[in-house]
């Protein structure tokens, strides 16, 4: 009756090393988990910094083309500008030559 008496213990021994397999796979499968979530995460704030950044670009480029309109249009007024002033030179110049007529 000696034979029984091992094989419990071998059963136990072999339930024991399988819980053991089983604990160590699920404490795996959770860490493979985990990992796969971070690089979800990860994935979805790349996305996001990659759309901030058109959209930064977006702006950058809009304000670059409102500078050069805005160029555009300083350079326009200091044309008019430079005619008013010749014409306030001209018609001082009348004004004189008129009084002086009128004298």
């Amino acid at each position: 009756m000696a034979s029984p008496e091992p094989q419990p213990r071998f059963g136990q021994s072999v339930k024991g090393l399988l819980s053991e397999k089983v604990s160590c796979c699920s404490g795996d499968v959770i860490a493979l988990t985990r990992q796969v979530l971070k690089g979800s995460r990860s994935h979805e704030l790349l996305g996001q910094a990659a759309r901030n950044m058109v959209m930064q670009e977006d702006a950058i480029l809009h304000s670059e083309d409102s500078l050069r309109k805005m160029a555009i249009i300083t350079t326009h007024l200091q044309y008019q500008q430079e005619a008013i002033q010749r014409n306030v030179e001209h018609s001082k110049n009348l004004q004189d030559q008129l009084t002086h007529l009128l004298k």
